[in-house]
Order: structure tokens, then C-alpha cells, then sequence
């Protein structure tokens, strides 16, 4: 608004957007397209972490169920199995 009660016209400023206001939206976008990339990559990264124990864990239970199956095996076989 004008000192005297005018409203000033809308749209763009005379001569157009500033090439200063085009330069920063364009860093801000890319800044926020690298934060973006870095929090899923991180993300995933977590995900792939938090994984470890649960292989690990599964891991042991398919050694112990192999080794119960050739002990189950080798008594049933009264003994003959040969072991490796």
C-alpha cells in the first residue's frame, strides 16, 4: 500500500523476477533434494544395521537344527554315520 491509501498493482516487480531470488530457489532445491537423498540413504544404511542381529540369530538356529538333524540322524543309525 501506497502512503496515501493506494494499493500497489500486483504481479512481478518492473523487469521481471531477480536473477539473485532464481539463483538461491535453485540452491535451496538442491540443497533439499541432497537432505532427501542423504536421509534415505542413511535410512537404509540403519535398516541394513538393525538386520545384523536378526541374521546372526538365524544364523544359530540353522547350525543348531543341523547339528540336532546328524545327531538325530547318527543315533538312529546306531552309530555308524561317519562324521565329517
Amino acid at each position: 500500500m501506497f502512503p496515501d491509501g493506494r494499493f500497489r498493482p500486483t504481479g512481478l516487480p518492473p523487469g521481471g523476477p531477480s536473477p539473485l531470488a532464481g539463483q538461491i530457489f535453485r540452491l535451496a532445491v538442491i540443497v533439499a533434494v541432497v537432505a532427501g537423498l542423504l536421509a534415505a540413504a542413511f535410512l537404509a544404511f540403519w535398516f541394513a544395521l538393525a538386520l545384523i542381529p536378526v541374521a546372526f540369530i538365524a544364523g544359530l538356529v540353522a547350525w543348531a537344527s543341523l547339528r540336532f538333524q546328524t545327531w538325530r540322524a547318527r543315533r538312529a543309525a546306531g552309530g555308524s554315520v561317519r562324521r565329517f
